[in-house]
């Protein structure tokens, strides 16, 4: 294999990043050895899944089913006006993750207080998410409530740049993948559990809510913001704060973070690559996944003709296949490796995609088989690559790197959503937009082939 760092610089892993000395295999080592009793892992990674399980409450309910449906309705302006007007909200907090992320998550580690930054980021988001009651149906609360849906996405954001940084402290290398899974499916079937309970009890009026002035939906918010803080407390009691490598290192000011980001980047391109490309690859591959959730709701009631009630229904049945599955094939990310994963899963995509595409003249039915199909493999690829990224991070490095995976994912965020955009005006139809984010899943197929997983680097 050929070195891609410096010459004359000792390697004790082959392309692997090493950090004061230690490998990741070191770190792993050492969490095999301080497992601790079978009953205690259990407990921790059941409440570390518990804080997916919650998070539902901003993902689903806040900013995909309820409460971005709620703001874009006529009751805030012209139709299209408002859209854009979310979009560029958005598009205003994605900027501000990027540039802060990797920041935010080094500081994190440098500190020793990961777990503090993630009880005080999840918290905001609660706050942010119960401050929703008061927007009320009426353009003049426009601006709070697009303020306080790109507020929540910056918090939820950073909140889980130390949330995934903790997979390595809840985890042993044997269960790394079934870890991660668990916490996906938890946080698909936490969907399906909170959806229902504000679809039927507050859209369709089963808890008695007065139908006036947005009250069912203002209310669901106030329910959803309780879920989140409450679910989101076993994993603050239960795992330890963080004290390992990088909590050793000199602390920095803010804007020195930056210069400090900048030489850890460099140095994980000398002596990672492979990590490096990993970033981008997941980064295009992940907007093809988020794809799929966004505009299979749309592609239902436009090209397939479902009721907004039916398309309710194929979201929880979504929800129920991605979780599901997501749990069930952690263990094989665990005896196989992460890549093979996502790989597979990927190729199910795209197969799956192209199938709704090209029989989409069969009406629903095929957008039923084909597009749950689609869900499928949809969250074991997320969960899979979470693992992939964490088996590889040099150790002490956990926040900060996963701050750059979430400013990678950012900073293609358009990618998908373009691609749609694109093929629906060039086809004159919607479901031609399939065939966007199919395209969109290829491209970070075809950048994720090349790169290797540690153990291929290991057998170099």
């Amino acid at each position: 294999m050929t070195d891609m760092s410096d010459p004359g610089v000792p390697r004790m892993e082959p392309d692997l990043p090493q950090f004061s000395g230690i490998t990741p295999t070191d770190a792993l080592a050492a969490a095999v050895a301080a497992e601790g009793p079978a009953s205690t892992r259990k407990r921790i990674v059941l409440a570390w899944g518990l804080w997916d399980w919650g998070s539902a409450a901003f993902n689903a309910v806040v900013t995909t089913f309820v409460f971005t449906v709620y703001l874009t309705s006529s009751s805030f302006g012209p139709e299209g006006t408002v859209e854009a007007q979310l979009g560029w909200a958005l598009a205003a907090a994605g900027l501000l993750i990027a540039v802060l992320a990797p920041v935010t998550g080094q500081r994190s580690d440098t500190s020793g207080r990961r777990k503090f930054w993630l009880a005080v980021n999840t918290y905001i988001v609660v706050a942010l998410t119960a401050a929703m009651f008061f927007v009320q149906p009426d353009p003049a609360f426009l601006l709070l409530g697009l303020f306080l849906v790109a507020a929540g996405n910056v918090f939820f954001e950073f909140a889980g740049v130390n949330y995934n940084a903790m997979l390595s402290q809840v985890s042993a290398p044997r269960s790394i993948g079934r870890v991660s899974g668990f916490g996906w499916g938890m946080g698909y079937i936490g969907g399906i559990v909170l959806l229902l309970i504000v679809y039927f009890g507050f859209v369709q009026g089963l808890f008695g809510v007065p139908d006036e002035d947005g009250l069912p939906i203002r209310v669901a918010m106030i329910v959803s913001a309780v879920w989140f803080g409450l679910f989101a407390l076993p994993v603050l009691f239960a795992v330890p704060e963080y004290r390992g490598t990088g909590a050793t290192r000199e602390r920095v000011s803010f804007f020195a973070s930056y210069a400090r980001l900048g030489r850890d980047v460099a140095k994980l391109w000398r002596e990672s690559r492979h990590t490096v490309w990993f970033l981008v690859a997941s980064a295009v591959f992940r907007d093809g996944l988020a794809g799929v959730f966004t505009f299979g709701g749309v592609l239902a009631a436009s090209a397939f003709g479902f009721s907004a009630g039916e398309v309710i229904i194929f979201a929880i049945a979504a929800n129920v296949v991605a979780g599901v599955s997501t749990i069930a094939v952690g263990a094989l990310d665990d005896k196989l490796g992460a890549k093979p994963v996502i790989i597979v899963a990927l190729s199910g995509l795209i197969v799956s995609g192209l199938l709704v595409f090209l029989l989409h003249d069969g009406g629903q039915i095929v957008f039923w088989t084909a597009g749950l199909a689609l869900t499928l493999f949809v969250g074991p690829a997320q969960s899979a690559s979470r693992t992939f990224l964490a088996r590889i991070i040099p150790p002490g490095r956990e926040g900060e790197v996963f701050g750059l995976y979430a400013t990678t994912g950012r900073a293609v965020s358009f990618l998908a959503p373009t691609m749609f955009a694109l093929f629906v005006t060039i086809g004159g139809a919607a479901y031609f937009g399939i065939l966007g984010i199919v395209l969109v899943l290829v491209l970070g197929l075809v950048l994720l082939i090349p790169v290797k997983s540690v153990q291929e680097r290991l057998k170099d």
